[in-house]
C-alpha cells in the first residue's frame, strides 16, 4: 500500500494475547517496520502520536507547549541487520530500528536505557 502512496493516518500496535510474542511485540517494533518499508520518520512519528491525538479528540496529549501534559519518548534510530516478520510468517530485513532510550511523563524523566 506504501508503494501506492497510501500512508496511513494513525499507526497502532494493536498488541493483544496472541501476538505479543510476535509478530507484533510493541508500538516501535510496528513503528520500525513501516521505516523499513520507507515511512519517513516525519510522517512515522506523526502517525503514532499527533495523528492518534487528534483521532480521540485530545490534541493536547500530542504537544510539548507550555502546559501541555508534556510526555515524550527518546527514541534512537539503532543501525545493524533486523528481521520485521507480519503475520503471515514473511521475513523482512532492514538496516535500522527505532528503540527507547528514555521516557518523559508529565515532563519529569522517568527512565533511560530502555530497550
Amino acid at each position: 500500500m506504501l508503494a501506492k502512496g497510501f500512508v496511513p493516518d494513525v499507526i497502532s500496535s494493536d498488541v493483544h494475547a496472541l501476538n505479543v510474542h510476535g509478530p507484533v511485540f510493541d508500538l516501535l517494533h510496528t513503528l520500525s517496520k513501516f521505516h523499513v518499508l520507507g515511512l519517513d520518520l516525519p510522517t512515522l512519528i506523526g502517525t503514532a502520536t499527533s495523528a492518534v491525538a487528534r483521532a480521540i479528540r485530545r490534541p493536547e496529549l500530542a504537544s510539548l507547549q507550555v502546559g501541555a501534559v508534556g510526555d515524550a519518548t527518546l527514541i534512537e534510530i539503532e543501525r545493524g541487520s533486523f528481521d520485521f516478520i507480519d503475520c503471515v510468517g514473511k521475513i523482512l530485513t532492514g538496516d535500522s530500528r527505532l528503540a527507547a532510550r528514555g521516557m518523559i511523563r508529565g515532563g519529569r524523566w522517568l527512565a533511560a536505557g530502555l530497550g
